[in-house]
């Protein structure tokens, strides 16, 4: 069959044509037939199929994650338990509102105690967090170095949180700040800590 052949080929007789017409024909047609098939039919089928697979990975993870979970449910009740027991050890170590004024004369009775002399004293408003309240106390105190670290170390031996922050060192004559026998101001602010109520926390 020559190519001047295919000019005389007519739709409407097609049993009549060679049979590598025929032949062509039949591919194209079944070409169209499966490009069609693909694009109409099974390409949304491998979306939804890859859409699927990545639920499944993730529901698969989940259900991972929540069969450890089951697995180690004991220990993490225990842990639980564990933690609610350290907070409320904690939360006994904040004072309620009585005993606030007590927990200040205990501060300056460390310091006293410690051999330091207090020029400044001032207690603060006190600051509302998540479930307590911050009390701080501005105070500017003279001693030696090792009266400092005595004082230091009794507000941490004290049964009530204290912390002190922003601590300022300093030599009235300008010396050596490190000296034991060197008398040394510090200015710094202590901030003890009261809990919360949960009428008040509303």
């Amino acid at each position: 069959m020559e190519l001047s052949d295919l000019n005389e080929l007519e739709l409407s007789n097609i049993g009549e044509w060679p049979v590598p017409a025929k032949a062509a024909l039949i591919l194209v047609l079944c070409a169209l037939l499966g490009w069609a098939w693909y694009y109409f039919i099974v390409k949304d089928q491998i979306a939804r199929l890859d859409t699927v697979r990545a639920e499944e990975l993730t529901l698969r993870k989940t259900f991972e994650d929540k069969q450890d979970k089951a697995a180690n449910l004991e220990a993490y009740e225990q842990q639980l338990a564990e933690m609610e027991e350290s907070f409320g050890a904690m939360v006994r170590q904040l004072p309620d509102r009585t005993e606030v004024a007590g927990l200040l004369v205990d501060v300056s009775q460390t310091g006293l105690a410690a051999g330091l002399e207090f020029e400044l004293f001032q207690p603060a408003g006190e600051q509302n967090k998540d479930f307590y309240a911050e009390l701080p106390i501005r105070m500017r105190v003279n001693g030696r170095y090792h009266e400092f670290g005595r004082f230091i170390s009794g507000l941490a031996a004290l049964p009530r949180i204290v912390t002190i922050h922003d601590v300022k060192i300093s030599s009235p004559g300008g010396g050596n700040a490190s000296g034991g026998d060197v008398r040394l101001g510090m200015e710094a602010t202590v901030k003890t800590y009261r809990y919360l109520e949960e009428a008040a926390l509303q």
